[in-house]
């Protein structure tokens, strides 16, 4: 049969109104409590597979073998995903199963994604489930740091799942953030490889500044973000000055030894800067005797952490307390060389006090 170009022009044309009006109507339920048609339900899973599995192709990734990966993802799923996602310490909550579609239990899914789309489902998110992007977009190790914790998920029991996220907060109920800092932040949980800052016996200024950046969004981090939420600005100093009183149990020298890396190098570069390069000396601000109390302690820190936050200050992710923009120059002309340098010169010294 013969369909004349006018009828189509008029179907396009009224089309748009059709469906404005079906809108208009409410007839189209959104209810979670209807479902989803099975044809519904397999075309939208079909489409979100297709759509990682594309946005996933070249993406490199990096080694994931790093056990020191494990601690804060672990403490970051346990606060952010486990009341919908559950985990071997605990079952997902009734009231998950109200939702449309319902958060799975991850243990099952995880072998059924390559580690690159893993990496772009954390990432990005997942429109139209609740699943949410990362807080801080440009944060990709932490990303990736999730991605290792999520690939060891399957094989998990409960008390390795609790070893690597640390006592759960909240008892006692005035203790709940201490805890919930100690989770991750712990002396007797950290190493030389650790990727977590120590905070024991650090500056009182420097991490009151650190939190109130993080809560105003000045510093970011997807799991330290998640870690504040909630906090007052009354709530970091108390919390700044709980910790700046601990006393620094230490990282043992031999598990601070650098890695391919020349302290000696990073000395010079921490005592007498690089001129010719726009470098400046570390030690014109870091721990002087009479120095800004906002400027991190930086001896004794383990190599992964100093390295990691100088890469972030350099490429200009870093952000933070109100002298933040100080080390962002300071760092600009940082080579890698430079950056592992310089987390071996400092990582080898003992803390400072």
């Amino acid at each position: 049969m013969f369909v004349r170009w006018k009828y189509l022009i008029a179907a396009a044309v009224v089309a748009p109104f059709v469906g404005l009006f079906v809108a208009w109507s409410g007839l189209i339920g959104i209810g979670a409590s209807s479902g989803h048609w099975s044809i519904t339900d397999w075309f939208l899973h079909y489409t979100m597979r297709s759509s990682i599995r594309t946005a996933a192709l070249g993406k490199t990734v990096p080694p994931l073998d790093s056990p020191e990966m494990l601690p804060m993802a672990a403490g970051h799923y346990e606060q952010g995903c486990a009341m919908c996602h559950g985990s071997p310490a605990r079952a997902r909550p009734a009231v998950v199963f109200g939702m449309l579609p319902v958060p799975p239990e991850l243990a099952p899914q995880v072998p059924t994604w390559t580690n690159a789309q893993l990496f772009q489902i954390v990432q990005h998110g997942v429109r139209f489930t609740g699943m949410p992007a990362w807080a801080a977009e440009h944060r990709e190790d932490e990303v990736w740091a999730m991605v290792a914790f999520l690939r060891q998920l399957p094989g998990m029991d409960a008390a390795r799942y609790r070893q690597l996220a640390g006592p759960a907060p909240g008892e006692p109920a005035g203790q709940a953030a201490v805890l919930g800092c100690q989770s991750c932040h712990a002396e007797d949980r950290l190493n030389g490889r650790s990727l977590i800052p120590s905070l024991a016996g650090q500056s009182p200024d420097y991490l009151r500044d650190s939190l109130v950046a993080y809560l105003e969004g000045e510093r970011h981090s997807g799991i330290m973000q998640t870690a504040v939420n909630g906090l007052k600005v009354d709530d970091a100093g108390r919390l700044a000055a709980y910790f700046a009183g601990l006393p620094r149990n230490g990282i043992a020298a031999a598990d601070r030894k650098p890695r391919g890396a020349d302290a000696a190098a990073g000395e010079q570069l921490a005592l007498r800067g690089r001129p010719e390069n726009q470098i400046p000396a570390c030690s014109t601000c870091h721990e002087k005797a009479d120095g800004n109390p906002a400027f991190p302690r930086l001896s004794g820190q383990s190599v992964p952490y100093l390295a990691q936050q100088l890469r972030l200050f350099r490429d200009g992710y870093r952000g933070g307390g109100p002298f933040s923009h100080l080390m962002t120059r300071a760092a600009d002309n940082l080579t890698d060389k430079d950056i592992e340098d310089l987390a071996a010169y400092y990582a080898g010294r003992e803390a400072v006090r």
